[in-house]
């Protein structure tokens, strides 16, 4: 296949790190921790996550769908004079990411959700794993979203490539050194 030059982001997206991936044969959009994006084209969302963790949402009938990737459940504070920060917590990029997919055309009664990370990587560190993983299935739960995949847990980072056209992950379990668990 011919190298060909990203698709056109959606406004608000411009920011994130966008490549050709000539093994995949894809444009992929890297998501980095405390980011999110949403998609309407055939790209591969990709993330590495360690106790964060990230969401992959669609609209199973349009597509449409895009990738979190959080670091804490909660701000354990109420100073919010940093908003670009906020979406490094669970429940905002939660809400951001489910929003814009509804904003380009998504429907709630479509979204699947797939979970991946909160794994406990790193010696004498506190649950935040854990912690993200018991914030974001409480968070499916009372959302009353369709949950159709988890990898969560256990001591491996994960990278993630995800395909919002028809849904599709692939996960690989990356191997640890002497700092891991």
């Amino acid at each position: 296949m011919i190298q060909s030059f990203p698709p056109c982001v959606l406004p608000g997206y411009e920011h994130i790190i966008r490549y050709w991936d000539a093994h995949n044969h894809h444009s992929v959009a890297k998501i980095l921790p405390g980011e999110y994006y949403v998609t309407c084209h055939d790209e591969i969302l990709m993330t590495v996550v360690g106790s964060c963790v990230s969401a992959c949402i669609r609209d199973c009938v349009s597509g449409i769908g895009g990738m979190n990737h959080f670091m804490l459940p909660f701000m354990f504070s109420d100073n919010w004079e940093l908003p670009c920060t906020a979406s490094r917590y669970g429940r905002f990029a939660m809400d951001c990411l489910i929003s814009d997919i509804l904003k380009y055309g998504g429907l709630w009664k479509n979204l699947e959700v797939k979970l991946f990370g909160g794994a406990h990587i790193i010696k004498n560190m506190s649950e935040i794993g854990q912690k993200n993983i018991d914030f974001v299935k409480t968070y499916i739960e009372t959302e009353e979203l369709t949950l159709l995949a988890e990898d969560l847990g256990d001591i491996y980072p994960r990278k993630i490539l995800f395909y919002p056209v028809n849904g599709r992950v692939r996960v690989k379990k990356l191997l640890h050194n002497s700092s891991f668990v």
